[in-house]
């Protein structure tokens, strides 16, 4: 499991967006996002790069925060 911070979000809209695009990540199996601080945790079948989680999270419109 990878736990990270999504910086930006602000209603059950967001946490949407930033879900759609982490689960459209290769291997990813489940995502689960705190609103209140921010907190995601992944779940993959396999090695998801730090690199393309930060592409998905900005995609969505957020600021990854390692």
């Amino acid at each position: 499991m990878t736990t990270f911070r999504v910086l930006g979000m602000t209603c059950a809209h967001c946490v949407g967006f930033v879900t759609e695009e982490l689960e459209a990540l290769p291997g990813v199996d489940a995502v689960t996002v705190d609103l209140v601080t921010g907190m995601v945790a992944l779940s993959a079948d396999r090695v998801v790069e730090s690199d393309a989680i930060r592409a998905a999270v900005e995609a969505a419109g957020y600021e990854f925060a390692p």
